[in-house]
């Protein structure tokens, strides 16, 4: 992909940019979240975003967070329509043993977080996005090669241009260095489901 077809959302202090990689410099206290169980609005995270209307397709990167130390501290990829309607997928540092890898989906202002523990150690992770229509599939992989996927979720404002890409940020009083190369944007992965078929209109 063609870095210079990329935008930012809020643009940090502190980044680097090269032909094939970019590096964020995280702010202290800056974070995307809406509403559920915390009850409060964070929408202040820098986001790197292309743009596409094409219904289908899949979106890769692979991020480097090795500098990361502080509870929270994340990057990732990133869908973002609004600041009430995106999804996200990351690992956030929690401590020395574990991190937490897991995706955000928000819809209508409210987010959900799922999640899973993997060990510290892990400290470089590939994502995948893949769309089909207002649909859409988050994967991961720890070698760039084998993907598995950890959610598929329906955007209700998802049907229309897309903007997507990488983000980073730290909500506690932290900062570090995030780095992101492998950026590719292909076809659609995601195959059509073979199964049940849907249900007959009514």
């Amino acid at each position: 992909m063609d870095l210079k077809d990329f935008k930012w959302t809020r643009e940090p202090a502190v980044h680097r940019i090269s032909e094939d990689a970019l590096e964020i410099v995280t702010e202290p206290h800056t974070d995307l979240w809406q509403n559920t169980y915390y009850h409060f609005c964070n929408d202040n995270a820098p986001l790197f975003l292309a743009e596409t209307g094409r219904r289908y397709f899949s979106f890769s990167v692979k991020t480097d967070f090795r500098e990361s130390r502080r509870r929270f501290d994340q990057c990732g990829l990133a869908l973002y329509l609004d600041g009430k309607n995106w999804i996200k997928a990351a690992v956030e540092y929690e401590n020395e043993r574990f991190g937490h890898l897991g995706s955000v989906v928000t819809n209508g202002g409210f987010s959900d977080w799922a999640t899973t523990e993997i060990d510290a150690a892990v400290r470089i992770v590939w994502y995948r996005l893949s769309r089909r229509e207002d649909d859409f599939r988050v994967e991961c992989s720890f070698d760039g090669v084998r993907y598995s996927q950890m959610r598929v979720c329906h955007m209700a404002r998802g049907g229309g241009s897309v903007r997507f890409g990488v983000y980073a940020c730290s909500p506690e009083d932290s900062s570090f260095c995030a780095r992101f190369t492998n950026f590719a944007f292909t076809d659609c992965l995601w195959p059509p489901h073979d199964g049940q078929q849907p249900d007959p209109k009514h």
